[in-house]
């Protein structure tokens, strides 16, 4: 009666705390406590720099914006026009225990060109000017890093023009300018297709994307 009684006891403990183990686990999701970091990079029109990336398992969300310049709060009719300093970027929260900084800025050189200066493909301007913005030292060193083995590689004759500079505020583009790929796929096509830019990665990179 003892041996029952105490197997018993086992059971019911071992089936309580597999539950709060349960219970504890789909809180700490609920309560969205997944590690997060912050990446912002620019590479010209910001629709075409959130697909790569939402590819990546790890990457939480991406969102496009305006970073680098002065005015508080930019329009995109006044970013686009060119007078604020702002360039189009897009910024993306990942978990870093999932996808790696350098992982992010490997996607980042091969979306982008990175040896014209202020522009990128069909869009020309310092308003479309490509840059790594970096939120912490370590970020820092990694795009420092990347930058000089790419240049090591002697892959591009002309210098390699992209900026790395500490992040400042981000601004988040209009609402119809987020996830425009997918809300807008026949006109981000052709808009991408358009610009040439498909086409320029490939004469670059070797590949399309």
């Amino acid at each position: 009666m003892k041996t029952h009684t105490l197997l018993s006891f086992l059971l019911t403990g071992g089936f309580l705390v597999m539950s709060l183990v349960i219970t504890a686990g789909a809180a700490e999701q609920a309560a969205g406590t997944e590690e997060r970091a912050i990446a912002t990079f620019a590479g010209g029109c910001f629709w075409c720099m959130e697909p790569p990336f939402d590819e990546l398992e790890g990457v939480i969300s991406t969102t496009s914006g305006y970073t680098g310049g002065r005015n508080k709060n930019p329009t995109y009719k006044e970013v686009s026009a060119g007078g604020t300093g702002h360039t189009e970027a897009v910024q993306i929260v990942y978990n870093p225990k999932k996808v790696s900084y350098a992982q992010l800025l490997e996607v980042f050189w091969r979306n982008i060109d990175p040896v014209t200066k202020d522009a990128q493909f069909c869009d020309k301007g310092s308003q479309y000017r490509s840059g790594i913005f970096y939120h912490d030292e370590e970020q820092k060193r990694l795009a420092e890093q990347s930058k000089q083995a790419l240049e090591e590689s002697k892959r591009f004759r002309q210098p390699i023009v992209t900026e790395i500079t500490p992040a400042s505020e981000f601004y988040p583009a209009e609402e119809y300018h987020q996830d425009y790929y997918q809300k807008n796929p026949l006109r981000y096509k052709f808009y991408r297709y358009g610009c040439g830019r498909d086409q320029r990665l490939k004469e670059l990179w070797g590949q399309s994307k």
